[in-house]
C-alpha cells in the first residue's frame, strides 16, 4: 500500500476524527486516570513483547493484537476512557510495512473506536455493577455483549479499510471476517472479564494482572503452532510443485490423491491429527519421481524391464527425501509402502496382507481411484462408479476391501468433487503402476 488511494486516507481520518469524537469527553476530571494509565502501559508492553524471548525463542510476529487489556478496560473505564487504552501501545508498535504512520494511526483509531463501542454495550447492560466478586456470574451476559459489539466494531472496521485500500470488492470485504474475529475475541474477553473481576474486587489491579501471564503463553504457543504449521505447509507445497514442474502430465495428481485419501480416513473414523498426515501421505506420494530420470517420466513408448526397475525405485526415492522431515509420522511409510499389494506381488519390498501400513493401504486406493478418473494418453478418464467396480473386483488381491469400501461409501454418500483439475493434454504418460492389473487401461 505504497500509494494510498485517497477513499482510504479519507476512511483513516472519518476514523481519527470518530476516535476522538467519541474520546473527548474523557476530558472530565472524574475520569480513572491512574487506571487508564496503568491499563495503557500493561497493553503497551503486552503488543511489544514480541520482541523478547520465551524460552530461549522469539515470540512469533504474527500473534496479532493481545485483547484481554483492552476489554479490560472496556469492562472497567467509561467509554471515553476505555478509547484511550489502545492508544499508546497502537502507535508505538511495529509495523512491516508502509506508510507506517498512517498504519499506526489507523490501528490506534480502529481499536479506540472498537473499546468505545464494547464499554458502551458493556454500560447499557449494568455491567458495572455486576462486575462485582459476589455478583461474579451475571457479568456474563454484559461482558459477552461487549466482546460481541467489539467484534462487530473490528469486522466493520476491517471490511470498510479493505474496500477503500485494498480495493476488494464491496460484496467480499466483510465476507468471513466475523467469524474469523470471533472466537479469539470471545477466548480474550474471558480474561478481560477475569481481569475485570478481581480489579473491581478484593485483590485489585495486581491480582488482576495475574490473568496476563497464562493467556500471553497460550496466544504465544498457539501463534507458535499457526507458524509452524505454516512452514510444514510451504514445504510439502514446494516439493509437490518440484514433482509437477518434472512431471507435468500429473498435474494436480497428488491433490486428488491427498484429497481422496482424507475422504476414505475420515470414513473410517480416524482422529483428525491422523486424517491431516494422511492427506500429506496422499499429496506427496510421488515426491522420489524427483529422483527419476525426467527422460523415463516423459518417455513415449514401453519402458524395458531396466527402466520400469528404474521407475519402481520412487518410493524408495521418496521415503529418503521425506525420512528428516518429522511432522510426516506415519505419512513416511505410505510414501514407502503405497505400491505394495496385498497379495505380496507389490513393490519395493513385497510386503502382503496387514504387514503394509495402514496408510499405505489407504493411499494405494485413492492413487489408483484418481489415476483410473483422469484422462491419460492412453485412456480416457472412466466414470467413478466404473472405477469403484474396478477398486472392488482388485479388492482383496491387489487392494485392501476396507479401504474399497470405505471410498464407495463416502463417494456414494458425497460424490466426487476434486478440488484440483489437472491440465491433462498432449503431454506424454507417466510412468508408475498407478492402475489395478491386469485391467484394460494398464501399460
Amino acid at each position: 500500500m505504497r500509494s494510498v488511494p485517497p477513499v482510504a486516507c479519507a476512511s483513516v481520518l472519518l476514523a481519527v476524527g470518530a476516535g476522538l469524537f467519541c474520546a473527548a469527553p474523557a476530558l472530565s476530571p472524574r475520569t480513572p486516570w491512574p487506571s487508564v494509565v496503568l491499563l495503557a502501559a500493561v497493553y503497551a508492553v503486552c503488543e511489544h513483547a514480541g520482541r523478547l524471548r520465551i524460552v530461549g525463542r522469539r515470540a512469533p510476529q504474527d500473534m496479532g493484537t493481545f485483547f484481554p487489556v483492552l476489554l479490560a478496560g472496556a469492562f472497567l473505564l467509561p467509554p471515553a476512557a476505555a478509547a484511550l487504552v489502545a492508544v499508546p501501545g497502537a502507535l508505538l508498535g511495529r509495523v512491516e510495512q508502509r506508510p507506517r504512520a498512517l498504519r499506526r494511526t489507523w490501528r490506534a483509531a480502529r481499536l479506540a473506536l472498537a473499546c468505545w463501542a464494547a464499554a458502551q454495550a458493556f454500560a447499557l447492560l449494568g455491567g458495572a455493577a455486576a462486575v462485582s466478586a459476589p455478583r461474579f456470574p451475571y457479568a456474563l451476559v454484559p461482558c459477552g455483549a461487549g466482546a460481541l459489539v467489539f467484534c462487530a466494531a473490528l469486522t466493520l472496521l476491517d471490511g470498510a479499510i479493505l474496500a477503500t485500500a485494498e480495493r476488494v470488492p464491496l460484496r467480499s470485504a466483510w465476507r468471513g471476517l466475523f467469524g474469523r474475529t470471533l472466537a479469539p475475541v470471545v477466548v480474550h474477553g474471558l480474561a478481560g472479564m477475569m481481569m475485570a473481576v478481581l480489579w473491581a474486587g478484593a485483590y485489585g489491579p495486581l491480582a488482576s494482572l495475574l490473568v496476563l501471564l497464562p493467556m500471553y503463553i497460550s496466544c504465544w504457543v498457539f501463534a507458535q503452532y499457526q507458524r509452524e504449521r505454516a512452514a510444514h505447509q510451504a514445504t510439502i507445497r514446494a516439493l509437490v510443485q518440484a514433482v509437477d514442474i518434472k512431471d507435468g502430465y500429473t498435474r494436480g495428481h497428488s491433490e486428488r490423491v491427498g484429497q481422496a485419501s482424507m475422504m476414505i480416513a475420515r470414513e473410517l473414523g480416524m482422529a483428525e491429527e491422523r486424517v491431516e498426515v494422511l492427506r500429506f501421505a496422499g499429496i506427496l506420494h510421488d515426491v522420489g519421481k524427483l529422483g527419476v530420470p525426467t527422460r523415463l517420466l516423459r518417455k513415449d513408448g514401453p519402458l524395458t524391464p531396466e527402466e520400469r526397475k528404474v521407475i519402481e525405485l520412487h518410493p524408495e526415492y521418496g521415503h529418503e527425501m521425506v525420512r528428516g522431515i518429522g511432522f510426516l509420522g506415519e505419512a513416511r511409510a505410505a510414501i514407502l509402502h503405497h505400491h505394495e499389494r496385498l497379495d505380496g506381488s507389490g513393490y519395493p519390498y513385497g510386503l502382503a496382507g496387514a504387514q503394509i501400513p495402514e496408510f499405505a493401504r489407504v493411499v494405494a486406493v485413492a492413487d489408483a481411484f484418481d489415476a483410473m478418473t483422469s484422462t491419460r494418453t492412453y485412456s480416457r478418464a472412466r466414470p467413478v462408479d466404473v472405477a469403484l467396480a474396478e477398486l472392488d473386483r482388485c479388492a482383496g488381491s491387489q487392494f485392501d476391501p476396507v479401504m474399497v469400501g470405505a471410498l464407495t461409501r463416502v463417494l456414494s454418500r458425497d460424490g466426487w468433487h476434486p478440488v484440483v483439475t489437472a491440465d491433462e493434454t498432449a503431454l506424454p504418460a507417466p510412468r508408475g503402476t498407478d492402475l489395478p492389473v491386469p485391467g484394460p487401461a494398464s501399460r
